[in-house]
């Protein structure tokens, strides 16, 4: 009788002890999973940077715990406060191009850290017309053909001023597409420049003349929903690309004396503040493998503005539709914490 209480004993410490270890584990992990504690988010005012933000905040609640904040961003003011103030913490897609000096300073010295480059495959961006003008009018092959004829690219029938359409201020194409449209001298070839006030505004213009069958010619990029449901066609600047200029020159506002230049393949990575880095080196492990090619996330851009849905939304389709892409991002005790929350 006293040797079963005594193994009866036995199996109930070591059941405790069991228990106890298990517990100590799940509150050790709970531990390194909640380090990386507030973490900002730079929503950009474009689409597959704002459904990359809101991946990015769904992973990190869910996965790594997270007290997630998701602040609007821009390339240029978003970088400069990431230097300045360590501010947001992330900057889940930002194109570098124009902005290669100051990150490249900032990673020498520390303040920044580069994660993926979220766009696998790279980015697009240049002056385009839509497919059916180029079908129209096939020897409209470079900008220089384009700009021979300002009566096709007019806002409006009664028009014959032509327009290039650019992206909003306070995105660095506009300075891009401004330098480019003195250098090609644009405006004595009887076009107007205009920038659009507002992301919304940049891409209703545009929706509006690949609907109505009109001539539209300016700066876009890729990959986007609207390069996926209307095909148009990148015209050449005739000139191979020259980093040196586009260095001391295409990228920088109020240059002097702008040249002809091409875009180059562009690239867009995550960026981390040093702070995140330092205090969750798990999610800095995470957003340094995170990254999804041009068909991935047009395609989900397209479903986007097919369902009228929202950026999160886009992001939980996203997650729910395939498992396959990001549960390699992350360890799989992480995305263990993630499945049952979507």
């Amino acid at each position: 009788m006293s040797s079963n209480r005594g193994s009866d004993q036995a199996m109930w410490y070591g059941a405790t002890g069991a228990s106890a270890l298990l517990a100590y584990f799940a509150f050790a992990a709970s531990a390194q999973a909640s380090a990386c504690g507030r973490v900002s988010i730079a929503e950009m005012n474009w689409n597959s940077a704002a459904i990359a933000a809101q991946v990015d905040k769904l992973i990190l609640e869910a996965g790594y715990g997270c007290d997630v904040e998701l602040v609007a961003g821009d390339t240029i003011p978003t970088v400069r406060t990431m230097i300045n103030q360590g501010t947001p913490d992330i900057a889940p897609e930002l194109w570098v191009n124009s902005v290669n000096a100051e990150l490249n300073e900032a990673y020498a010295s520390g303040k920044l850290v580069q994660g993926a480059e979220i766009l696998a495959d790279g980015a697009v961006e240049g002056w385009w017309i839509p497919k059916y003008v180029a079908d129209e009018h096939p020897n409209l092959r470079t900008i220089a053909d384009a700009l021979a004829k300002p009566e096709l690219f007019a806002e409006n029938s009664e028009s014959r001023q032509g327009v290039v359409h650019s992206c909003p201020p306070d995105w660095s194409c506009s300075i891009t597409t401004q330098n480019l449209f003195r250098a090609t001298g644009a405006e004595s070839k009887g076009f107007s420049l205009k920038p659009a006030g507002s992301a919304e505004e940049f891409n209703a213009g545009l929706s509006r003349a690949l609907n109505e069958k009109r001539g539209w010619l300016g700066y876009y990029w890729a990959p986007t929903a609207i390069l996926g449901e209307h095909p148009m066609v990148k015209l050449s600047f005739g000139v191979p690309f020259d980093q040196l200029e586009w260095d001391e020159c295409t990228s920088r506002a109020g240059c002097a004396n702008p040249k002809i230049n091409s875009y180059p393949v562009s690239q867009a990575f995550t960026i981390i503040s040093k702070g995140l880095s330092d205090r969750a080196p798990d999610v800095t492990d995470y957003l340094r493998n995170r990254k999804w090619g041009n068909a991935t996330i047009s395609s989900l851009m397209a479903w986007q503005a097919e369902n009228n849905a929202s950026n999160r939304d886009a992001a939980l389709h996203f997650l729910r539709q395939n498992l396959d892409i990001w549960t390699r991002w992350v360890p799989v005790s992480v995305s263990d914490r993630i499945k049952p929350t979507l």
